[in-house]
């Protein structure tokens, strides 16, 4: 946040600028179904509903937010005011909320599978955030979440490999071992038919 007439950012020196809003194709809250209208957070453009202070944010906005370091400065930045109790409320509720773009009911994930920041996503559209979820999924970021959560993925992945090489390995063992009983039970079948034979010549 920045005083009125500032010329420079008091936390990161970088200079002030003014950047207008894009132009975008109207689209309605998936919350409050009123139409969002067009901010600029850094140098993206994102969508903002006012009644509920929620973000829309397309698949290569969110990707560069989450990359880039400049984008999430700016992020926490624009961090909102405490919310009052009725906004609380109603982001509290759990319901299932329809993409602005296609219309179906997207998907609730906890981003990177363990920030605990539940988000509402379409894969081909993009992900909306409540009030401040894009602001903790930041501070998550800048605190080395994603690479730990990446780090853990990795091992689990490392831990997979060895379990099925390790099962490659006994693979062999395990063949062997079925053809030996199988020969086992064939030689006592065959070692039956020759008593019940002789029994029978006896």
């Amino acid at each position: 946040m920045m005083f009125l007439g500032s010329k420079h950012c008091p936390k990161c020196g970088t200079a002030a600028a003014y950047v207008a809003p894009a132009e975008l194709p109207p689209r309605n809250c998936p919350r409050c179904r009123t139409e969002m209208q067009a901010v600029t957070v850094g140098a993206t453009v994102v969508r903002e509903c006012h009644k509920c202070e929620g973000l829309w944010l397309d698949v290569a906005s969110f990707e560069k937010i989450c990359a880039d370091r400049e984008q999430q400065a700016a992020v926490l930045g624009a961090a909102s005011p405490a919310p009052t109790a009725s906004a609380k409320d109603a982001v509290n509720t759990v319901r299932y909320v329809p993409c602005p773009e296609c219309g179906q009911l997207m998907n609730r994930i906890n981003f990177a599978r363990c920030s605990g920041v539940i988000v509402d996503v379409c894969r081909g559209h993009g992900t909306w955030f409540d009030r401040d979820e894009l602001t903790r999924i930041v501070e998550f970021i800048r605190g080395g979440g994603l690479e730990a959560s990446r780090m853990k993925d990795r091992m689990s992945i490392e831990e997979a490999r060895r379990q099925l090489e390790a099962e490659q390995m006994l693979a062999p063992t395990k063949l062997e071992l079925m053809g030996y009983r199988q020969n086992e039970a064939r030689l006592r079948g065959i070692a039956s038919a020759k008593g019940l034979l002789k029994m029978l010549l006896d």
